[in-house]
């Protein structure tokens, strides 16, 4: 899969000399295995002048972040719609993939303790509302006809059964590390396995998508989306009976109880030992 970059630019809560808002660019590692602290992995970050605030600067930034870096990034993801532009146009002129994502979780972490921590100490800090980040919600799509699963289920594992992942058997897939969500050994993590006779094809073609997390529709027609990228959404299951929609509500609690940490797995039948794709997953309120 390569290293990956979870990158944000944007005004911070701090003002120059002259009143004016300071920027500042975040630049973290993604982690990808269960095991892995985010504190521990490669940060990057430098304050913007306000008058520089260009496609020009970021991507000399990100220069140096690379030079600094053990190995330059594969791709970059972010999730600050405003700044699309200016981030799409940094990267490209690096030759670097970027794209928006919801799956930033380790700089969405990372800046919420920014914000709460280190911001409020310094001598210009002058505090304001954060801003929340709108996600224009797209309406659900279908999964395409050839990667219909054929059933699934709602499972649940304790946080502590994760530490072994990386030696599972799993053609595709991204994990991420539990230490830096703070969850205890204990906590049940809910999850849902979609069963495939096609099990391979479709967890290919999830992989090629910005999994972001799994979200019950309560909507006429209620149903289990799987959101993805900036805005998209995909229905996995529709919930038929009032049986299948109490077993979505308590998936729901369950997320919740977990910190919003759950997964999504995709196996060829229940008695398989391997899974074909296999993703943690966490729902940010940004």
């Amino acid at each position: 899969m390569g290293t990956i970059w979870e990158l944000d630019f944007y005004s911070r809560p701090l003002r120059d000399e002259e009143g004016k808002k300071v920027w500042e660019v975040l630049i973290c590692q993604t982690p990808l295995e269960i095991s892995d602290r985010a504190e521990s992995l490669f940060r990057y970050t430098q304050f913007c002048p306000n008058t520089e605030v260009n496609s020009i600067w970021l991507q000399g930034a990100i220069q140096e972040a690379i030079e600094k870096a053990s190995e330059p990034p594969q791709r970059i993801r972010f999730f600050r719609r405003p700044m699309a532009n200016m981030i799409l146009k940094a990267c490209k002129e690096l030759s670097i993939p970027a794209a928006a994502s919801r799956r930033t979780y380790a700089l969405f972490q990372w800046l919420q303790e920014r914000m709460d921590q280190f911001y409020p100490n310094l001598p210009n800090y002058q505090e304001t509302s954060s801003p929340s980040v709108q996600f224009s919600p797209s309406p659900p799509q279908r999964l395409p006809d050839a990667l219909q699963g054929d059933k699934w289920a709602f499972v649940s594992l304790e946080a502590s059964a994760f530490k072994d992942m990386s030696e599972w058997d799993i053609g595709f897939g991204e994990a991420f590390g539990l230490p830096m969500v703070g969850l205890s050994e204990e906590t049940l993590i809910p999850g849902l396995i979609v069963y495939s006779s096609r099990a391979t094809p479709l967890a290919a073609w999830m992989s090629g998508l910005e999994l972001a997390y799994l979200r019950l529709d309560k909507s006429d027609r209620p149903s289990l989306l799987l959101e993805t990228g900036e805005n998209d959404s995909w229905i996995l299951a529709n919930l038929t009976d009032a049986a299948t929609q109490g077993e979505a509500e308590q998936f729901e609690e369950a997320k919740r109880n977990a910190k919003n940490v759950h997964f999504l797995a995709v196996q060829s039948d229940p008695n398989s030992e391997s899974f074909a794709g296999l993703w943690m997953l966490q729902e940010l309120n940004f």
